[in-house]
């Protein structure tokens, strides 16, 4: 979908979004304490409709606003429901492949992708394979019924990985079996991130291991990835898969952490940030 439909589609649909998210939570627009809304990162077009709801209501309605970076939503959301304390973090999404933890107020990257994300990877596998968006599901699905692997690149530079030569790798393979590319693409994509986030969790000595973002769904992944905190003696934490990806919870939740510690932005001074890097966010609570 082009970022000027998706826009327009977020702009027709949002009052009545808004409306019956009131009238699940049975409450009303001025028994609220707060208003957040996501600042970015992500498409511009998106996030102004987003923003100028937020800002008319808290101007309409005098009510506190905060700008929230998404990014760190999904963090701070997955800590919230798992219970995880100070761990290292993997953030997979289609926006995100990154490796973090926290340290002096801010979210300090310790590995990332050097290219695409490892869900802009299965998102291309599989709209090139023809699947319907998101495509990880399907190519998790089709992965489960291979254990046929062929070799594909493998590209780990101390933390951080690269899949612009896996992607193209695939893509070929694709026409000989699509079930062994599928299953070849996760065991070598994910193998990759086991790889990087087992030097991060020796490195950093977390004790906690917490995956979030939408590719966080995926049970391979996690699979790889429990097998990595046992050697490193680490608890993993997962986000629940209805919370992995972008959810309104996200932005709520971390607006309240910000109202906790600070009060709301001068209306003048809310913004969106197509590329708004987690890392350049201090954290006050």
């Amino acid at each position: 979908m082009h970022p000027r439909e998706a826009s327009r589609h977020h702009a027709e649909n949002s009052p009545l979004v808004l409306s019956e998210c009131l009238q699940k939570a049975g409450v009303k627009i001025t028994d609220l304490d707060i208003i957040s809304y996501a600042a970015g990162p992500g498409l511009g077009p998106c996030l102004r409709i987003g923003a100028v709801v937020a800002r008319s209501l808290a101007s309409y309605y005098n009510i506190p606003i905060y700008p929230v970076n998404h990014a760190i939503g999904h963090i701070e959301l997955g800590k919230m429901l798992t219970g995880a304390k100070d761990p290292l973090v993997l953030l997979v999404s289609g926006g995100h492949t990154m490796i973090l933890a926290f340290l002096s107020k801010k979210w300090r990257v310790f590995g990332e992708t050097l290219d695409m994300t490892l869900g802009q990877l299965l998102d291309q596998i599989g709209r090139h394979a023809g699947f319907a968006s998101p495509c990880g599901g399907k190519i998790e699905e089709l992965a489960s019924k291979s254990n046929n692997y062929i070799s594909l690149p493998y590209v780990v530079k101390g933390n951080d990985v690269s899949f612009s030569g896996l992607l193209s790798a695939t893509k070929r393979v694709i026409p000989k079996n699509l079930q062994d590319a599928c299953f070849s693409l996760q065991e070598t994509a994910f193998a990759m991130i086991g790889e990087a986030t087992e030097r991060a969790l020796s490195f950093t000595r977390k004790k906690e291991l917490l995956i979030v973002g939408g590719v966080a769904a995926n049970k391979r992944l996690s699979e790889i990835l429990q097998s990595v905190c046992k050697r490193q003696d680490s608890k993993f934490f997962v986000s629940p898969k209805e919370y992995a990806g972008d959810c309104g919870s996200q932005i709520a939740w971390t607006g309240l952490l910000e109202s906790s510690h600070k009060p709301g932005v001068n209306l003048e001074d809310t913004f969106v940030r197509q590329s708004w890097r987690l890392d350049t966010v201090v954290v006050s609570y």
